[in-house]
């Protein structure tokens, strides 16, 4: 398996403990989930009906302001690996350092891919992706820039993520221009990652195609009742988006005193530069606290936000010694 966060089996082989001792901070999984509720024992025991799913999909277009057609999946990463299908084989560019699953899966599909590093160097190929705001990174694009990109790819793919607590920097309202996805996560802002929801904003006929790839039922019917539950919950997500900007500010001081250096980050994670991130996730490891290092920059220290008081408490007498 590539590198991810939330491999929470190998913290326990490196430094112990069980699973229920480490509080995840490896992932960009909000730690103050969604209060799913109760869900109607029809959702567990029958497929999910076509007016389910419909409704799943007007919260989503409601939650992400769009009108453009939306189809459901388990998940953004059940898409990305759809989306090499869409077109045969041909030039795809990713615009990187990002989420390692992309080039992955398009180079087990035929495509040539190509790892840029400038919007501008995406133009030209049948398949751009960008993440936006950016993982593990944080950065941020323009969104006319990005527009710009259009009629010079074949594709657009936009990976938004992590953009519901940055709703002002979403493209999802110029969703259903011809050749633009845009991919949304559930999971990660909801914190209910285990649920297995995402969408794909899109085309119609990107839309269709993708949506007989996916086969009649692509999510469960506990996704459906809890997702929609929380997508028409908008004064839950103000009120989370609001927190989480609070807690990043927390976060930048409570590691300050370690000499850490903020390399950027989004409302639900943030990226430091440590000089030394395997010292440092030993560390926090001993604290039975997981972080996410990355092979390719051996200084980076990518730390979610804690949830609770405890978290915060905990994390910050690890940060103290």
């Amino acid at each position: 398996m590539r590198e991810h966060g939330g491999n929470l089996d190998l913290a326990v082989q490196r430094f112990g403990g069980r699973v229920e001792d480490w509080i995840d901070l490896s992932t960009g999984i909000n730690r103050q989930p969604y209060p799913v509720g109760d869900i109607e024992p029809r959702y567990w025991a029958a497929l999910p009906s076509r007016s389910d799913i419909e409704t799943l999909l007007e919260a989503a277009r409601q939650a992400y302001a769009t009108n453009a057609p939306v189809l459901a999946m388990a998940g953004a990463q059940a898409a990305i690996q759809l989306l090499p299908r869409l077109a045969p084989p041909g030039r795809a560019r990713v615009l990187a350092p990002t989420y390692n699953e992309y080039a992955a899966a398009l180079s087990a599909a035929g495509w040539e891919v190509t790892e840029v590093s400038t919007l501008d160097a995406l133009a030209g190929a049948e398949l751009a992706v960008a993440v936006n705001p950016n993982n593990p990174d944080g950065r941020r694009y323009d969104k006319a820039a990005l527009l710009a990109l259009l009629p010079r790819v074949g594709r657009l793919v936009i990976d938004e993520s992590f953009a519901d607590a940055v709703p002002q920097q979403s493209l999802a309202a110029e969703a259903g221009r011809p050749g633009l996805l845009i991919l949304r996560s559930f999971g990660k802002f909801y914190g209910l990652a285990g649920l297995r929801l995402g969408f794909v904003l899109g085309g119609e006929e990107d839309i269709g195609t993708l949506s007989a790839m996916a086969g009649p039922w692509p999510v469960s019917g506990a996704a459906i009742a809890v997702g929609r539950r929380a997508l028409r919950d908008r004064e839950w997500a103000k009120a989370t988006a609001k927190r989480l900007e609070g807690d990043c500010l927390r976060l930048d001081t409570t590691v300050k005193a370690q000499g850490w250096q903020l390399v950027g980050g989004t409302p639900l994670f943030r990226l430091y530069e440590t000089g030394d991130a395997h010292a440092a996730q030993a560390g926090l490891g001993g604290a039975r606290i997981w972080s996410r290092i990355f092979a390719q920059q051996p200084g980076w220290l990518r730390l979610g936000l804690p949830g609770d008081e405890s978290e915060w408490a905990r994390l910050t007498d690890a940060l103290s010694r």
